[in-house]
């Protein structure tokens, strides 16, 4: 009997051992301390996604000659709160390289309708005039899809506008020769395309070297490549030099 009790207590205490030996394997339930805090840790380290970017202001360009350079700007700067009723803010004042009485305005545009309820204003012809405005200026008012102002500052730009095909197949095309710019001194600043309709193209690059940018834009290399890209007619090249940024 005595043997037989000895063993009892031996076979209950080795049960006894298995059973907390088997509570102990169990998972962590998800309300315990232990896992939610191991859960907050977890998601407090994710890395957090990156905001998407900005869309650059669009832009309305207006151009015209003048009889006096500096006679016309001080009138100009006068007309800005008119501007900005509608929706219009300064950004660049230009003269060109090659005519410097030709003026090449930008301004930051908030709705294109208002922009060119602007441009019809009666009183807008009587400022131009007043200025010495020569002739009927034209206005762009572009849908801008890439701007770096972080591009080299120098002053002198060069806006090249065309027809496209297709904007889809000319942006793939334009992106490709990027490096062809470069080694002829020019750095991408802004490309864009006339507000409702992407067949009409600008293009704006700074400009390091005149020469070689003209050898450039006049080669044919940069002809096969704009047929390639669907350009269709001749581009319009405008050289500038930034008098004022604001």
């Amino acid at each position: 009997m005595k043997q037989f009790r000895i063993l009892t207590t031996l076979y209950v205490a080795a049960c006894t051992l298995v059973l907390f030996s088997c509570g102990g394997g169990e998972e962590k339930k998800a309300d315990e301390p232990g896992v939610a805090a191991d859960t907050a840790v977890a998601k407090t380290t994710e890395p957090a996604a990156p905001a998407p970017a900005a869309k650059p202001s669009n832009v309305l360009i207006i151009m015209h000659k003048v009889a006096n350079f500096g006679k016309w700007m001080p009138l100009y700067e006068s007309h800005d709160s008119v501007r900005q009723a509608y929706g219009l803010h300064n950004y660049v004042v230009a003269r060109g390289v090659n005519d410097s009485n030709t003026v090449m305005i930008a301004l930051r545009m908030d709705d294109a309708a208002k922009a060119k309820q602007f441009a019809a204003l009666p009183d807008l012809k009587t400022v131009m005039q007043k200025g010495g405005v020569k002739g009927v200026p034209s206005f762009k008012y572009l849908d801008v899809q890439m701007m770096d102002s972080s591009a080299n500052a120098l002053p002198t730009r060069v806006l090249l506008t065309h027809k496209v095909k297709d904007w889809d197949a000319w942006k793939k095309e334009f992106d490709s020769h990027k490096q062809v710019r470069i080694d002829a001194g020019l750095t991408d600043r802004a490309v864009a395309y006339s507000v409702g309709d992407n067949h009409q193209v600008s293009v704006v690059c700074v400009v390091s070297d005149l020469k070689k940018a003209e050898a450039f834009f006049k080669s044919a290399d940069l002809k096969e490549k704009m047929t390639k890209a669907g350009v269709e007619g001749a581009p319009t090249i405008f050289y500038y030099n930034v008098v004022k940024k604001y």
